[in-house]
């Protein structure tokens, strides 16, 4: 089998040759540039200078020959820089700083920093109105800049890399983009308190992403294989907002954009959703989510095992294949190679699942536990 067929497979509850592995297909499966060097080094490939991916979380584009040492099957299409921008950088007071196209404000340490933060909410202030919001100048989702190429980049995927393709979304997910433009406290106030702000503001959100998904599903919606959207719902230990909360104001938003997705192409939705969203599963199935990212197996809830005894035959696991925020980033090669044969125990038997990290490799990573979680997948993860 090569990658695609590998990952078709498994996306159809099927089982493959071996589990799929996927590296850098999307901003929530890749490596920080920190990590990333080194890890050419190990591999024994030549030095490089990264080219970043994402420059708030500083991901590295997985170059080919590391795909290829590694045998990663997926490909990822990432939209482009728009033509039309009113983005802007600079830098004070010991930051690097960056405005998106959404008007949000990032910033990161010039020494020693490692991301960006976000540090500034467009429509945080206390006398936003409906208007207010309407009126906002974000981005331009249908800019000829975003699907610039993506059309050659998805075709090369496919046929020359026989890699499954992966295109993430616009932007963040409904909830969290409308909680970053009004910030967190206040958005999550508004919900409670002036949930028509809160919804108005959510409804602006889902315009920019539909109008994206309208413009790419023309460009690509021939050739992907799994769209990725992004909406963290989830703490470690609970839910960001009530089950009842999630049902009545972003379920239905989010179920048209999966709907459009589903109407427009033959791909698969997966959602990213980190922390311990157990109880929101059924409803994810319920509106048409068939893949779930990460499998973030340390909060509350959230054991794969039990996760693929109930939900398995409805939902593909892509990720929770070693935990990232204490196994990979401190432990030892050792106890790589032990979590990965536990994952794969939970997870692989009868397809379904698709081999990645929890959430991106750490700067903080060395490269022989990368290695080691490579070789453990390769020992057993062959069907």
């Amino acid at each position: 089998m090569d990658g695609r067929d590998r990952v078709l497979t498994t996306l159809d509850h099927r089982e493959p040759d071996r589990v799929p592995f996927d590296l850098g297909s999307t901003i929530v499966t890749g490596i920080h540039v920190g990590a990333y060097e080194p890890l050419r080094s190990a591999l024994g490939l030549p030095p490089s200078t990264p080219r970043i991916l994402d420059r708030i979380q500083h991901l590295a584009v997985v170059d080919d020959d590391v795909r290829d040492a590694l045998g990663v099957d997926t490909g990822g299409a990432y939209p482009g820089g728009p033509v039309r921008s009113h983005a802007r950088e600079g830098a004070a007071d010991g930051y690097a700083l960056y405005w998106d196209d959404f008007g949000l404000g990032y910033r990161m340490p010039l020494e020693g920093g490692l991301y960006h933060d976000l540090f500034e909410h467009p429509l945080a202030g206390d006398d936003v109105t409906a208007a207010d919001i309407a009126s906002h100048p974000g981005p331009d989702p249908q800019d000829p800049g975003r699907v610039a190429g993506m059309r050659e980049t998805c075709l090369r995927i496919r046929d020359e890399e026989h890699r499954a393709v992966c295109v993430w979304g616009f932007g963040g997910g409904v909830l969290e983009t409308a909680s970053w433009l009004r910030g967190l406290e206040r958005f999550f106030l508004d919900l409670a308190a002036d949930p028509d702000l809160a919804c108005a503001l959510m409804d602006r959100v889902l315009e920019w992403k539909l109008a994206y998904y309208e413009r790419v599903m023309d460009e690509i919606g021939d050739l992907v294989d799994v769209f990725f959207e992004g909406d963290d719902l989830g703490t470690q230990q609970s839910l960001l907002i009530s089950p009842e909360t999630y049902r009545r104001y972003v379920k239905p938003r989010q179920a048209e954009i999966f709907r459009t997705i589903h109407e427009r192409s033959a791909a698969k939705v997966a959602l990213h959703s980190c922390g311990a969203v157990r109880p929101l599963i059924p409803d994810f199935i319920e509106i048409g989510v068939d893949v779930l990212n990460p499998v973030q197996v340390s909060a509350f809830g959230m054991d794969p095992a039990a996760l693929k005894r109930e939900f398995g035959s409805e939902l593909v696991f892509w990720g929770g294949g070693v935990d990232t925020q204490r196994v990979l980033g401190f432990g030892t090669p050792g106890e790589v190679r032990d979590e990965v044969r536990r994952r794969l125990d939970d997870l692989m038997p009868g397809g379904g699942f698709v081999f990645a990290t929890v959430h991106n490799i750490q700067a903080n990573v060395p490269p022989e536990n990368v290695l080691a979680m490579r070789e453990a997948l390769r020992e057993h993860g062959a069907y």
